[in-house]
């Protein structure tokens, strides 16, 4: 509800640009925190952690690959040697060269024992010789043949495979990875809730300064116009020679000290109401009113003795960050441990070649299913795994030392701000009752000084008594409030 109406007050003031601009605490925290830049790179940085948690998440599920190549080489895959393709396109004519010799011989023979005659010999040894020559160069084809069809013709390579792998035992390395990438993003929002905190406890401070210059400057005012009636009336007195020409220059003086007095507070009140528009993201140079500026009464005393130092140590998005961090590290001990323990992961796929190596290197595409299981088993690695968990445990124990520091120091914050507050509501009773008191005596001074009965410089001791009183009330009140700021941040119940 809050926040509806602080939305529905900041569309109203945003439709009036030409008025003067009037902002609350709850809309000056809106504009703070929507144009806080730290703040929206906090939540930049929670939508990376988030989406890194997505992505390591998928290390679970099995990943796809297509890969295509193509290669080009001088020469090409020989199943044969050159010897072995020499012999196979030769062996014709070896034979037929050893059948010719052998047959000649023959006939020779046949010759010297009278069995045929030379004219027949003759007939004999052409017909053999035909017969040779045909039957080398068809044995020498058939060679050919065989030689041919060894031919790979693999110079022009393309080869293509879908593979499938599936991670069955990392080691514990994807656990630890998932858990790291959701403690990231949990301390990305603790960062969020941190920087949120830091916003709204500037916003306040400034806010509270404002207000506090403000007062300070309408006291200023009335101040200036109290010593500027009593030199009035003292240069009357000396025109009519009651009063003496001291007595004017003391007067004088004053006049020129609460000049002076309103002039720093002015500046001051220029410079913090830039610092505001600044936080909120406005115009430096824009016109802007608080709602506060008015009130007479800024602070109501008000104390809880119960302060819950287990509460803050809970909420405290600092401890939060600690804790992660500490978790974190943790988380790394194991993940290097990972990278040391025996690794098993499964694939598959289906891969096709041209030419196809399945087929006696036919120039076609052709392609099979395959199927495995990898194991990784780290052998020896001379203790690096060991000393880089020692280090990691290193890590984790100055992350928890940390911790335990920043609580000691928070439980101690706690403590101080409910002193610091317990103080700043005591002073506030007691400045209303100098208030009180002093505004008595000015009132009783200046009566005397009418009356005659009292000298200038009594009333501008009641007047300079007054200032005080009043500067202490202001400054009492504005305590209080950032008092119970301070508090509430130190409790981490600090939100809008």
């Amino acid at each position: 509800m809050k926040k509806l109406l602080t939305l529905i007050l900041l569309f109203t003031m945003l439709s009036s640009a030409n008025a003067q601009r009037v902002l609350s605490l709850d809309s000056c925290r809106a504009l703070a925190l929507r144009n806080n830049k730290q703040l929206n790179i906090s939540k930049i940085s929670k939508d990376v952690a988030e989406n890194t948690r997505k992505a390591v998440k998928t290390k679970y599920l099995p990943k796809v690959d297509a890969v295509g190549t193509y290669q080009f080489t001088s020469k090409e895959i020989s199943i044969l040697s050159d010897e072995n393709k020499a012999t196979l396109t030769g062996m014709g004519t070896a034979l037929g060269s050893g059948i010719s010799t052998n047959a000649t011989g023959v006939i020779t023979d046949l010759v010297k024992s009278g069995a045929i005659t030379m004219q027949q010999a003759q007939v004999f040894g052409n017909i053999l010789t035909e017969a040779g020559t045909s039957l080398s160069s068809t044995i020498n084809q058939a060679g050919q043949k065989i030689v041919d069809a060894f031919d790979t013709d693999t110079r022009n390579m393309f080869m293509a495979d879908i593979v499938i792998r599936q991670p069955i035992y990392m080691g514990g390395a994807i656990t630890a990875a998932n858990k790291i990438a959701a403690i990231s993003e949990n301390l990305a929002e603790n960062s969020i809730a941190s920087k949120t905190q830091q916003t709204i406890y500037d916003i306040d401070q400034t806010y509270w300064l404002v207000v506090s210059l403000k007062h300070k400057q309408q006291l200023a005012d009335k101040f200036q116009q109290l010593v500027q009636k009593l030199d009035d009336d003292v240069h009357k007195m000396i025109k009519e020679g009651i009063a003496t020409r001291a007595d004017g220059l003391s007067v004088d003086v004053k006049v020129n000290e609460a000049e002076m007095a309103k002039t720093k507070v002015d500046d001051g009140l220029v410079l913090a109401r830039m610092l505001l528009c600044q936080l909120c993201g406005l115009p430096m140079t824009e016109e802007i009113k608080l709602a506060d500026e008015d009130n007479t009464d800024l602070a109501v005393i008000s104390f809880d003795n119960n302060v819950d130092t287990k509460a803050a140590i809970d909420n405290r998005p600092e401890l939060k960050m600690l804790r992660n961090a500490v978790e974190i590290s943790e988380q790394n001990t194991r993940l290097v441990r990972a990278a040391y323990l025996p690794q098993v992961a499964a694939f598959g796929g289906y891969m096709v070649s041209n030419p196809n190596v399945y087929n006696g290197f036919q120039r076609k595409f052709e392609g099979i299913f395959h199927i495995g299981v990898a194991v990784r088993v780290p052998v020896w690695s001379w203790f690096e795994g060991r000393y880089k968990m020692n280090a990691t445990r290193a890590a984790t124990q100055m992350a928890q030392l940390e911790l335990d520091e920043a609580s000691e120091k928070i439980e101690l914050q706690v403590n101080q701000s409910a002193f610091k507050m317990k103080e700043a509501n005591k002073k506030l009773v007691m400045a209303k009752k100098n208030a009180e008191h002093a505004e008595e005596n000015l009132r009783c001074a200046n009566l005397g000084f009418r009356e005659g009965v009292m000298q200038s410089t009594e009333v501008i001791a009641a007047q300079t008594a007054w200032l005080e009183a009043q500067t202490q009330k202001i400054d009492a009140e504005i305590d209080v409030k950032l008092s119970q700021v301070n508090m509430q941040k130190a409790l981490g119940t600090l939100e809008y």
